[in-house]
């Protein structure tokens, strides 16, 4: 009985912290589909004027594509980094792997505040400020962590006699690679390449300092809009993104427990 009982509390509070988490979600979904001209809870009618209005905004678009162009781009870079920085890491001795692990893993430690400080000084005198290029290095170097730690942990379970064997028989160390060991680890350098896109596309702090007024990404317009605007286009951007985020977060998900 005393189990029944622990285990039907365990269960509620479970769905109390579920709903508590969601309850933001859900609020910002009913709000997109609003009738109103402002943002208000509950909404007097439901319909699709705030996705049209999204749709017919080349302000809405311009920051979308731009968001998505640079995501994209950040995903290139920091995958085919991140992959080969995983495999070197998985070389090196065990005295100095810890080291240049917590180096490499020091932007998801470090506060996102610090990072665009400091990115800010070190790219306005190279002037990239304000240009997609800062946008994007400074992402990558934000997205790269979580590739390394996917493909480490893929690399955590292969058996590095595979490769050893492959060499014996005459592969190149490229070819041992690229026939043995990525289709390997392929999951993990997916999953990476999913969490580096979800990281540039949502990123904020760092967009608020390098966009200036000739990069203006997606989050950063979101910014703009509650700052001066406050319609409920911002909700249907913010269901859209909550959308395409956790389709990505699924997929991460179910090639995460294939691998």
């Amino acid at each position: 009985m005393r189990l029944l009982t622990g285990g039907l509390f365990s269960g509620t509070l479970g769905w109390l912290v579920l709903l508590f988490l969601a309850a933001p979600i859900l609020l910002v979904t009913v709000v997109s589909f609003s009738s109103a001209a402002y943002l208000t809870f509950p909404p007097p009618a439901l319909g699709l004027r705030w996705y049209r209005a999204f749709l017919g905004s080349d302000s809405w678009l311009a920051a979308s594509w731009l968001s998505l162009w640079v995501a994209t781009v950040v995903v290139v870079i920091s995958t085919s980094l991140g992959t080969l920085a995983a495999l070197a890491l998985a070389r090196l001795p065990k005295a100095a792997r810890g080291v240049v692990t917590g180096l490499i893993l020091s932007p998801m430690i470090v506060p996102s505040i610090v990072i665009a400080i400091g990115v800010y000084y070190a790219f306005a005198r190279y002037g990239l400020v304000g240009s997609p290029i800062g946008l994007i290095l400074a992402h990558a170097c934000l997205a790269m962590p979580f590739v390394v730690t996917s493909v480490t942990a893929s690399l955590s379970g292969l058996d590095p006699r595979l490769e050893q064997a492959a060499l014996s028989l005459g592969a190149t160390p490229w070819g041992s690679f690229w026939q043995v060991t990525l289709p390997l680890i392929r999951p993990g350098v997916i999953v990476g390449a999913l969490f580096a896109f979800i990281t540039s596309f949502d990123e904020l702090l760092v967009a608020l300092f390098l966009s200036g007024t000739g990069a203006v990404t997606l989050p950063r317009r979101m910014w703009d809009d509650l700052r001066f605007a406050i319609d409920p286009t911002i909700a249907a951007v913010s269901t859209l993104t909550i959308l395409l985020t956790a389709v990505l977060m699924g997929c991460a998900h179910r090639l995460r427990r294939k691998g």
